[in-house]
Formats: structure tokens, C-alpha cells, sequence
């Protein structure tokens, strides 16, 4: 069994989902969606096998809330 995407990719499996992870299990990223830093964070994560996006992302181009890490 593949452990990212990308090893799924590799082996020819199209339709690889990676197994749920707790969002408490990996950190939000406060950068803003299409920068470098985003995707960078985006690439870390699926090396690592786990879900491309956190609930807490920064999803838009207005300031995070304070709640959101940065």
C-alpha cells in the first residue's frame, strides 16, 4: 500500500485517496492561497503522505483570523 499520493501515482493507482488524519495531527499554514510558501506547504504534506488541505488553512486574501496560526 502506497504511503503518499504520489507513491500511488508511481504504481499506477489513478484513484488513491490517503487514509483521514485528524487536522490536530499536522499544522495549518497561514500563507495565502497560489504563493510559493502555500504550495511548498502543499508539496510537504503529500511527500509526507498526509491530506493536501487542513481545516484551518488560510483559504482567502483577507488577513487569518487571530485563531489561525501564521
Amino acid at each position: 500500500m502506497p504511503k503518499s499520493v504520489l507513491e500511488a501515482i508511481k504504481m499506477g493507482m489513478w484513484d488513491y485517496e490517503p487514509p483521514e488524519v485528524c487536522g490536530d495531527q499536522f499544522d495549518a499554514t497561514a500563507s495565502m492561497p497560489g504563493t510559493k510558501e502555500k504550495l511548498a506547504t502543499m508539496a510537504e504534506r503529500v511527500g509526507a503522505g498526509l491530506p493536501l488541505w487542513h481545516p484551518r488553512d488560510r483559504d482567502d486574501l483577507d488577513d487569518p483570523p487571530p485563531n489561525k496560526p501564521r
